[in-house]
């Protein structure tokens, strides 16, 4: 009886062991999945074969031509290649990464051009970035959020008086094409030399030439020294064009946990809306609203929502996205604007009329709005720009009625002169971003009617002596902009404003000509 309970003990303990031994040696081969390709076509591959493959996991083919699984269907799986097919066929081998798609991230990028996967273009050699980014992350918990109390000045008077933008913040620059979208966005980028942000240029979908000349702007102007250039240009396949905002995004994200302030622009998301589009068409997903598929708002909204500003217990970085999208003849109400409008924080509209008439920028103040950055605008600007919004509203209604009739009473003449100067005094040269003090003391100036005898032509050049005259007074910026709005500073700043028209009109102006501008 013993000697059968020890032969049964030593076959379990024998059973064990090699069970353990097994398992053991199961858990050290690993094996490798591989697929075949059975199509390609237009940047898609449908594969078979890779049965355990993962949604967003990358994928290898032949020729080092990497891919992204986005669809996973029973009997194949739809692939997004990232770059060209470099001569791929039906039969080619498809091998699983275990990854999914990540991008360099690293102070070693500012200064660079890199497409979407962190491979430069612009010839200064490999990117040496040690740590690396998921494309596709979550946006911050709202917990870890702060308030948007810090302004971002653009430099440009309309927009930082009227339509003001707080880092954190997402506001939506749209209009038809060619009416200055880009501009607004570089003289942005210019105007951050020396206010410690980092910006982000992410062109989607873009001509060679357009980019380029982009580029040569920022070097020439020596933003690129605090700039980092993302390109995906229209000739490359649609998933480069996809994950091009993504990937953007993974890059400033690693400065905003490391507490920095970034600014990123995304020129533009109608081509990545029209990317996604020939995506999802050719993986044969069903179409909704202009061929649209119905996840496009989710795509865009997902994005955008990883643009914030962190509490300062969670780093207290920050990402303010100017996203630019085209209209097409003036309808901001189609499927792609009102989706992107919905999801920002307000939006700056570029109108093609302004654009004919000469108004750059040709911002149309009645139809942007920006619903978070007034909490972050320099008290300064709300001493001037509550006046200013108001006559320069009174003025276009006026304008557009006064066409009608020729007969007009001295008040309404008043107010239609006072006008004229108001959009003068809103029109800005491209790359000639002012201080905020200068755009204070210019506005000022023109709501306190000084402006009104200067001939049209004249305005800039008064500006200019204007911004010349006041350098000469020392402290008086530093008072004017961390003072409250009751400083006494106002009044002599008021006072030296005055001084500086009155010399120009009699330098300028004969005596006859302002007796008549005045009863005018």
């Amino acid at each position: 009886m013993s000697a059968k309970k020890n032969l049964t003990n030593a076959l379990e303990e024998t059973s064990r062991e090699l069970k353990e031994g097994m398992d053991s040696y199961s858990a050290s081969v690993s094996r490798e999945e591989i697929g075949r390709v059975f199509s390609v076509g237009q940047g898609i591959v449908w594969v078979k074969g890779l049965e355990s493959v993962k949604s967003e996991e990358l994928v290898s083919f032949p020729n080092e031509v990497l891919g992204v699984v986005l669809d996973i269907l029973p009997d194949k799986t739809g692939i997004v290649l990232l770059g060209q097919d470099m001569g791929l066929s039906a039969g080619d081998e498809v091998t699983r990464t275990g990854r999914i798609l990540e991008v360099p991230v690293d102070a070693s990028l500012i200064g660079r051009v890199v497409d979407p996967l962190g491979r430069p273009l612009d010839e200064k050699g490999p990117i040496q970035a040690i740590e690396h980014l998921a494309v596709q992350r979550e946006a911050p918990a709202i917990m870890e959020r702060g308030p948007v109390n810090k302004p971002l000045q653009t430099g440009i008077k309309v927009i930082d008086a009227l339509i003001p933008i707080g880092r954190g913040q997402r506001e939506l620059i749209l209009g038809d094409r060619q009416t200055g979208k880009t501009a607004v966005a570089l003289d942005t980028i210019i105007n951050q030399a020396d206010k410690d942000v980092i910006c982000i240029y992410c062109a989607i979908g873009q001509r060679s030439s357009s980019v380029a000349k982009v580029i040569a702007e920022l070097r020439e102007r020596h933003a690129l020294e605090y700039s980092l250039v993302v390109v995906a240009e229209g000739s490359d396949p649609p998933g480069l064009q996809f994950v091009a905002p993504y990937a953007a995004t993974s890059m400033a994200e690693y400065f905003m946990n490391k507490g920095r302030d970034v600014l990123i622009i995304y020129d533009d998301l109608t081509r990545h809306a029209i990317a996604y589009r020939q995506i999802s068409l050719l993986l044969r997903r069903p179409p909704g609203r202009e061929a649209f598929p119905g996840d496009i708002f989710y795509v865009h909204s997902r994005l955008l929502e990883r643009s914030t500003r962190l509490r300062d217990d969670a780093g207290g970085g920050s990402i303010t996205s100017l996203p630019v999208i085209e209209t097409e003849a003036q309808n901001i109400s189609a499927y792609i604007p009102t989706n992107l409008i919905s999801i920002t924080d307000g939006q700056i509209y570029l109108s093609p009329d302004l654009y004919q008439q000469g108004v750059f920028p040709a911002v149309e103040v009645g139809k942007s709005v920006s619903r978070v950055g007034g909490k972050a605008q320099l008290g300064a600007y709300r001493k001037v720009a509550g006046d200013l919004r108001l006559s320069y509203s009174q003025f276009q209604e006026l304008e557009s009625f006064a066409r009608f009739g020729t007969r007009l009473d001295d008040a309404t003449r008043k107010t239609l002169e006072h006008g004229r100067r108001v959009r003068e005094v809103l029109k800005q040269k491209q790359f000639a971003p002012l201080t905020a003090f200068d755009q204070v003391a210019i506005l000022l100036a023109t709501n306190k009617g000084m402006l009104d005898t200067i001939p049209l032509e004249k305005i800039f050049e008064v500006e200019e002596m204007i911004i010349a005259g006041l350098q000469k007074i020392p402290g008086l910026s530093e008072r004017i902009m961390n003072g409250d709005r009751d400083d006494p500073a106002w009044e002599e700043l008021q006072e030296e404003l005055q001084k500086i028209v009155s010399r120009i009109q009699a330098d300028s102006i004969p005596a006859a000509e302002q007796e008549s501008l005045k009863k005018t």
